[in-house]
């Protein structure tokens, strides 16, 4: 078996398979660019889909007053692009990458809120949703005005460390009167 190599291959034919393989994966490599540049697209074309909203929610937020500092919206370009309206609540892609989600987040999960494929009916899911958010803000603080509830706490905080330091002062004073007549009777000899 003059010629063959070990594998049962001669040795003529070794250049021919390495060139092969080579190949192989080097086309292998291209696919893997080309899958990745799609998500890449798809990626992007979901930002552009969210930032198309985003524009489309510019007059909603244009009316609300500046005092109010519940809404932080803005396109996070991450793994999962997202559209933020405020800290518990954005916007995502479906699964098929046309459909918009509303979304918020719990103490027990995400909540849907509305699902659209058109941008008109996502915009005014978010105005119902930024509405009730601004009227909770209201009632909110309209408690605080009415009951007196932060002044009530500030109060009663005040009152307990009055009597905090009160009580501290009284033992520190009944501990030094104590210490002070142990030294007389240790100081005074017993006849």
């Amino acid at each position: 078996m003059a010629g063959m190599s070990e594998r049962g291959t001669s040795e003529t034919d070794a250049p021919q398979i390495e060139q092969a393989l080579k190949e192989a994966v080097r086309e292998a490599r291209i696919e893997a660019a080309e899958r990745s540049a799609v998500i890449v697209d798809l990626r992007d074309a979901d930002v552009a889909r969210l930032e198309l909203l985003n524009d489309a929610l510019d007059p909603l937020f244009r009316e609300i007053p500046g005092d109010v500092e519940l809404f932080d919206r803005g396109v996070s370009k991450g793994d999962v692009p997202r559209l933020w309206v405020d800290v518990v609540a954005h916007v995502e892609m479906g699964r098929d990458k046309r459909q918009y989600r509303f979304v918020q987040d719990t103490r027990y999960g995400r909540a849907v809120l509305a699902e659209s494929y058109e941008v008109p009916a996502l915009v005014e899911a978010i105005r119902r949703y930024v509405a009730s958010r601004l009227v909770e803000r209201e009632r909110a603080l309209s408690d605080d005005a009415g009951r007196g509830v932060a002044q009530s706490v500030l109060r009663r905080n005040r009152r307990q460390r009055h009597w905090r330091t009160v009580r501290t002062f009284v033992y520190g004073l009944i501990a030094g009167v104590a210490v002070l007549v142990a030294l007389a009777m240790l100081s005074n000899p017993h006849p």
